[in-house]
């Protein structure tokens, strides 16, 4: 990948991060909070994941194209990208002030409907997962698979804990929203 094309990618995630830390500061306070061996189980596979997209090259078949290597098939995964860091930003924004990074339960915690959650329950997620997607297709090599795969793993593994949080905090509504909204991908997962 192009040194050009890597900076294109790598301000969006920038951009991205800056968002997430300047935002962060505005959470309620926990009621609840993850361990940080839990917090670990879900970091660590995205730090893998972040790694395969962003070493300079990668040993075997990870390091073979499963796309051409065009600027279509660059600009495309950078569109998704793009599309993928839209749409989580704006779950955070609807999420307001009870976001958190690490799966937490927050003093007056409030059971969010709207915005996109009205089509997934953890569109944050979704749009991570997108995002992900979006490098690896503008990498377009085998590596950027495995690095979706992981980042799947990891973000299923936490939604997991969150939804068993939800529901001991929530309970009945919870359950109708489960039973109303998919997961991760509308009207499938």
């Amino acid at each position: 990948m192009s040194i050009v094309r890597a900076n294109i990618i790598g301000a969006l995630w920038i951009a991205w991060v800056v968002y997430w830390f300047v935002a962060a500061r505005d959470a309620k306070p926990d009621r609840r909070q993850e361990s940080g061996l839990s917090r670990a189980s879900h970091i660590v596979p995205l730090g893998l994941a972040a790694w395969l997209l962003w070493a300079p090259t990668m040993p075997g078949f990870l390091g073979a194209r499963f796309l051409p290597d065009t600027a279509a098939t660059y600009c495309a995964g950078v569109v998704v990208l793009a599309l993928g860091l839209g749409f989580s930003i704006w779950a955070r924004r609807v999420l307001g002030r009870n976001w958190s990074g690490i799966v937490t339960v927050k003093q007056d915690h409030e059971l969010v409907r709207s915005g996109p959650y009205r089509w997934v329950r953890h569109p944050i997620y979704t749009g991570l997962l997108i995002a992900f997607a979006g490098t690896a297709i503008s990498r377009g090599e085998w590596r950027g698979v495995l690095a979706v795969a992981v980042v799947f793993a990891a973000l299923w593994r936490k939604l997991r804990l969150e939804e068993r949080w939800m529901l001991e905090t929530f309970g009945a509504a919870y359950l109708r929203y489960r039973g109303d909204v998919k997961a991760l991908i509308p009207f499938v997962l």
